[in-house]
């Protein structure tokens, strides 16, 4: 069981979806937690509509919202930590700077507590945003599990000691998500999200100039794809721009993502050794050839919507998804 106690800027002392394909559940998380509890008012609807919108104004909030449920569930459990303000919090990290999303969930709280105050936590709106989020990257309309409860503890410490490192090793990969209850093959699945999402020069630019000291480039990259790389990361210059980690780009989540890999097309290096590490090579494989690569993702984001949940009496609902409730006292 989690601490309860606030080791963030604890406003009393002044100061990393879960989406099920059918019957799946943690703990006393349920479909249709909220139904009734909120008079008529359908509480993922209201939800949906907030991403609806900003969905057809923004489509590349797909992958933001889907990285920002990941970095909240893998370093303090789906408690909506990621969220909370401070001069320590999470957010404060260096992996979590670029995050984006934050204003979706404010939207959505305000928007549900307008029907139904004090009834939704933040944490269940990170797990039906990223829903609808999977659903607008092509992945299907899926049932969402709710019921969580918001966390009272967000260090920036805590981020670098639970979050994947891009220079990890395989090996190292499947120990920090076996770590969380997630195998090998569920880790494969998630990076799938790479489908849609971006990286920046200075995530990989290691890979294009002196790699490992030889002055030539990581041979492991398509010798096609290399001078690209350079061209839009030039070395020695401060510009840092965003590639896409599917080299085949679509708004969509799908298994394009495993086939440039195989082609030797990853851009990070995590990516490509995914495809040539025998830890993983099989399951890439498999996934480069499955015609339901989106439901076999909205499988293993259920896994990982469940990472260590606040439910029942733990935690809080908070009054607004930047931080913790004041204390009683105060």
């Amino acid at each position: 069981m989690k601490k309860v106690k606030s080791a963030v800027a604890i406003s009393s002392l002044g100061l990393i979806l879960l989406v099920s394909l059918g019957g799946f559940s943690h703990g006393v998380l349920q479909v249709g937690f909220y139904r009734g509890k909120c008079e008529i008012v359908d509480v993922e609807m209201t939800v949906a509509r907030v991403v609806t919108a900003r969905f057809f104004r923004d489509p590349t909030i797909v992958p933001a919202l889907l990285r920002l449920q990941f970095h909240d569930c893998f370093v303090n459990g789906c408690d909506a930590s990621i969220l909370i303000d401070g001069s320590n919090s999470e957010k404060t990290a260096i992996p979590n700077l670029r995050l984006r999303g934050y204003d979706i969930i404010d939207e959505a709280k305000a928007a549900v507590d307008r029907v139904c105050p004090g009834v939704v936590s933040c944490a269940d709106l990170i797990a039906i945003a990223a829903r609808d989020a999977v659903f607008w990257g092509g992945g299907g309309r899926c049932k969402v599990q709710t019921g969580r409860r918001d966390g009272l503890i967000s260090l920036a410490e805590n981020v670098s000691l639970f979050l994947l490192n891009p220079s990890d090793s395989v090996s190292q990969t499947i120990a920090l998500f076996a770590n969380k209850g997630l195998t090998a093959t569920d880790m494969v699945l998630l990076m799938g999200a790479h489908s849609v999402g971006v990286a920046h020069c200075s995530s990989f630019i290691d890979r294009l100039y002196n790699f490992r000291n030889t002055s030539n480039p990581d041979p492991s990259i398509d010798p096609f794809l290399a001078p690209l790389l350079r061209f839009w990361c030039p070395e020695n210059t401060t510009t840092n721009n965003r590639v896409s980690l599917d080299q085949n780009p679509s708004p969509f989540l799908d298994k394009s993502y495993y086939k440039q890999l195989i082609l030797n097309r990853g851009i990070l290096k995590i990516d490509q050794e995914l495809a040539s590490d025998p830890l993983t090579r099989a399951t890439v494989i498999s996934l480069a050839n499955v015609f339901d690569f989106p439901t076999q993702f909205g499988a293993a984001m259920v896994k990982m919507g469940g990472i260590e949940v606040l439910t029942g009496m733990q935690g809080e609902i908070r009054r607004s998804c930047t931080a913790i409730n004041p204390s009683p006292s105060t």
